[in-house]
Protein backbone atom coordinates (compact mmCIF):
# COMPACT_ATOMS: atom_id res chain seq x y z
CA UNK A 1 0.00 0.00 0.00
CA UNK A 2 2.77 2.35 0.87
CA UNK A 3 4.31 1.81 -2.64
CA UNK A 4 1.13 2.69 -4.37
CA UNK A 5 0.77 5.97 -2.33
CA UNK A 6 4.15 7.04 -3.01
CA UNK A 7 3.27 6.17 -6.68
CA UNK A 8 -0.08 8.34 -6.96
CA UNK A 9 1.59 11.64 -5.50
CA UNK A 10 4.51 11.23 -7.51
CA UNK A 11 2.14 11.60 -10.71
CA UNK A 12 0.02 13.90 -8.69
CA UNK A 13 3.02 16.62 -8.00
CA UNK A 14 4.55 15.72 -11.67
CA UNK A 15 7.44 14.48 -10.02
CA UNK A 16 7.95 11.59 -12.57
CA UNK A 17 11.56 11.67 -14.50
CA UNK A 18 10.77 8.01 -16.38
CA UNK A 19 8.22 9.73 -17.77
CA UNK A 20 9.90 11.49 -20.63
CA UNK A 21 6.66 10.90 -23.11
CA UNK A 22 8.75 9.37 -25.82
CA UNK A 23 9.09 5.71 -26.81
CA UNK A 24 12.53 4.21 -26.04
CA UNK A 25 14.61 3.88 -29.81
CA UNK A 26 15.29 0.16 -28.38
CA UNK A 27 11.21 -0.30 -28.02
CA UNK A 28 10.82 1.30 -31.93
CA UNK A 29 13.77 -1.08 -33.16
CA UNK A 30 12.00 -4.07 -32.26
CA UNK A 31 8.36 -2.38 -33.34
CA UNK A 32 10.24 -2.46 -36.81
CA UNK A 33 11.65 -5.70 -36.51
CA UNK A 34 8.53 -7.95 -35.44
CA UNK A 35 5.20 -8.61 -36.39
CA UNK A 36 2.34 -7.80 -33.99
CA UNK A 37 0.97 -10.06 -31.99
CA UNK A 38 -0.29 -9.74 -27.81
CA UNK A 39 1.51 -7.83 -25.23
CA UNK A 40 1.59 -6.68 -21.97
CA UNK A 41 3.70 -3.96 -20.65
CA UNK A 42 4.07 -3.68 -16.71
CA UNK A 43 4.21 -0.95 -15.09
CA UNK A 44 3.15 1.31 -18.20
CA UNK A 45 2.82 4.40 -16.40
CA UNK A 46 0.85 7.41 -18.46
CA UNK A 47 1.01 4.72 -21.22
CA UNK A 48 3.32 6.36 -23.64
CA UNK A 49 5.02 3.04 -24.91
CA UNK A 50 1.54 1.30 -24.68
CA UNK A 51 -0.04 3.60 -26.87
CA UNK A 52 3.13 2.97 -29.15
CA UNK A 53 2.33 -0.78 -29.21
CA UNK A 54 -0.98 -0.42 -30.47
CA UNK A 55 -0.23 2.20 -32.99
CA UNK A 56 2.27 -0.55 -34.04
CA UNK A 57 -0.85 -3.27 -34.49
CA UNK A 58 -0.09 -5.12 -31.13
CA UNK A 59 -2.93 -5.76 -29.17
CA UNK A 60 -2.32 -4.17 -25.58
CA UNK A 61 -2.91 -4.83 -21.94
CA UNK A 62 -0.94 -2.59 -19.92
CA UNK A 63 -0.72 -2.56 -16.24
CA UNK A 64 0.30 0.36 -13.38
CA UNK A 65 -0.22 0.65 -9.85
CA UNK A 66 -0.89 4.17 -9.98
CA UNK A 67 -5.03 5.20 -10.59
CA UNK A 68 -3.35 8.54 -11.45
CA UNK A 69 -0.84 7.09 -14.13
CA UNK A 70 -4.26 4.72 -15.49
CA UNK A 71 -6.46 7.69 -16.24
CA UNK A 72 -3.97 9.04 -17.92
CA UNK A 73 -3.11 6.80 -20.02
CA UNK A 74 -6.56 6.15 -20.79
CA UNK A 75 -6.59 9.96 -21.95
CA UNK A 76 -3.22 9.07 -24.17
CA UNK A 77 -4.97 5.99 -25.80
CA UNK A 78 -8.37 7.68 -26.37
CA UNK A 79 -6.81 10.70 -27.63
CA UNK A 80 -4.51 8.37 -29.98
CA UNK A 81 -7.90 6.47 -31.06
CA UNK A 82 -6.30 3.11 -30.18
CA UNK A 83 -7.76 0.59 -28.27
CA UNK A 84 -5.52 -0.36 -25.12
CA UNK A 85 -6.41 -2.72 -22.19
CA UNK A 86 -5.71 -0.71 -18.97
CA UNK A 87 -5.47 -2.10 -15.50
CA UNK A 88 -4.78 -0.52 -12.37
CA UNK A 89 -3.10 -3.70 -10.49
CA UNK A 90 0.20 -4.22 -8.68
CA UNK A 91 2.35 -6.24 -10.44
CA UNK A 92 4.27 -7.18 -7.29
CA UNK A 93 0.93 -9.34 -6.23
CA UNK A 94 -0.16 -12.17 -8.14
CA UNK A 95 -4.02 -11.54 -6.62
CA UNK A 96 -3.88 -8.17 -8.83
CA UNK A 97 -2.98 -9.58 -12.05
CA UNK A 98 -5.18 -12.50 -12.02
CA UNK A 99 -7.43 -11.34 -15.57
CA UNK A 100 -4.48 -10.92 -17.29
CA UNK A 101 -4.24 -14.10 -19.62
CA UNK A 102 -1.62 -15.21 -21.98
CA UNK A 103 -0.70 -16.18 -24.53
CA UNK A 104 1.58 -13.11 -25.21
CA UNK A 105 3.85 -13.08 -27.81
CA UNK A 106 6.12 -9.66 -25.77
CA UNK A 107 6.08 -8.44 -22.46
CA UNK A 108 7.59 -4.76 -22.09
CA UNK A 109 8.86 -3.78 -18.56
CA UNK A 110 10.93 -0.25 -18.65
CA UNK A 111 11.19 0.30 -14.84
CA UNK A 112 8.73 -2.10 -13.13
CA UNK A 113 11.05 -5.21 -12.31
CA UNK A 114 13.35 -2.75 -10.02
CA UNK A 115 11.09 -1.29 -8.11
CA UNK A 116 9.90 -4.93 -6.90
CA UNK A 117 10.87 -6.54 -4.06
CA UNK A 118 13.30 -9.45 -4.40
CA UNK A 119 10.66 -11.75 -3.12
CA UNK A 120 8.27 -10.01 -5.64
CA UNK A 121 10.99 -10.56 -8.28
CA UNK A 122 10.70 -14.49 -8.34
CA UNK A 123 6.78 -14.65 -8.66
CA UNK A 124 7.00 -11.46 -11.13
CA UNK A 125 9.64 -14.03 -13.48
CA UNK A 126 6.76 -17.29 -12.83
CA UNK A 127 3.99 -15.11 -13.89
CA UNK A 128 6.39 -13.84 -17.10
CA UNK A 129 6.91 -17.61 -17.73
CA UNK A 130 3.70 -18.55 -17.88
CA UNK A 131 2.14 -16.13 -19.86
CA UNK A 132 4.91 -16.08 -22.55
CA UNK A 133 4.57 -18.13 -25.42
CA UNK A 134 7.32 -20.44 -26.56
CA UNK A 135 9.52 -17.95 -29.07
CA UNK A 136 8.18 -14.80 -27.20
CA UNK A 137 10.59 -11.77 -26.06
CA UNK A 138 10.65 -9.96 -23.04
CA UNK A 139 12.27 -6.37 -23.16
CA UNK A 140 13.52 -5.07 -20.01
CA UNK A 141 14.78 -1.98 -18.74
CA UNK A 142 15.83 -1.79 -15.20
CA UNK A 143 18.06 -0.35 -12.75
CA UNK A 144 20.98 -2.24 -11.84
CA UNK A 145 22.78 -2.31 -8.14
CA UNK A 146 26.22 -0.75 -8.58
CA UNK A 147 29.20 -3.20 -8.57
CA UNK A 148 30.62 -1.22 -5.40
CA UNK A 149 27.41 -1.32 -2.79
CA UNK A 150 24.63 -2.94 -1.91
CA UNK A 151 21.00 -1.16 -3.25
CA UNK A 152 17.41 -2.03 -3.39
CA UNK A 153 17.92 -2.39 -7.03
CA UNK A 154 18.93 -5.89 -8.83
CA UNK A 155 21.95 -7.26 -9.47
CA UNK A 156 23.03 -8.45 -12.59
CA UNK A 157 23.77 -12.04 -10.83
CA UNK A 158 20.25 -11.48 -9.75
CA UNK A 159 18.57 -11.22 -13.06
CA UNK A 160 20.34 -14.17 -14.56
CA UNK A 161 19.08 -16.07 -11.67
CA UNK A 162 15.75 -15.54 -12.18
CA UNK A 163 15.41 -15.93 -16.12
CA UNK A 164 17.83 -18.86 -16.00
CA UNK A 165 14.93 -21.14 -16.44
CA UNK A 166 12.97 -20.27 -19.24
CA UNK A 167 14.44 -18.03 -20.94
CA UNK A 168 17.76 -16.94 -22.46
CA UNK A 169 19.35 -13.75 -22.55
CA UNK A 170 19.73 -12.68 -26.46
CA UNK A 171 21.30 -8.81 -25.85
CA UNK A 172 22.13 -6.98 -22.82
CA UNK A 173 22.43 -2.95 -23.42
CA UNK A 174 24.58 -1.45 -20.42
CA UNK A 175 23.75 2.58 -19.82
CA UNK A 176 22.89 4.93 -16.97
CA UNK A 177 20.28 7.01 -15.88
CA UNK A 178 20.73 9.77 -13.36
CA UNK A 179 23.82 8.39 -12.47
CA UNK A 180 22.01 4.84 -11.61
CA UNK A 181 23.47 2.02 -13.72
CA UNK A 182 21.08 0.26 -16.09
CA UNK A 183 20.55 -1.69 -18.77
CA UNK A 184 18.54 -2.77 -21.67
CA UNK A 185 17.47 -6.47 -21.61
CA UNK A 186 16.14 -8.76 -24.22
CA UNK A 187 14.98 -12.30 -23.51
CA UNK A 188 13.28 -14.88 -25.33
CA UNK A 189 11.04 -16.92 -23.84
CA UNK A 190 12.32 -21.09 -24.23
CA UNK A 191 10.02 -23.91 -24.82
Amino acid sequence: MRQRLTFEWRYLVDRTPWDSGITPPEVERYLQDHVPGRAPELGCGTGTNAVRLAEAGWQVTAVDISTLAILSARRKAARANRAVTLMRADVGRAQDLREIRGPFDLALDIGCLHALRPAQRVGYAGRLQRWLSPGADYLLYAFLQPSEQPSRWPSPAELEALFTNGFHQISIEHGEFDSHPSAWFQYERTP
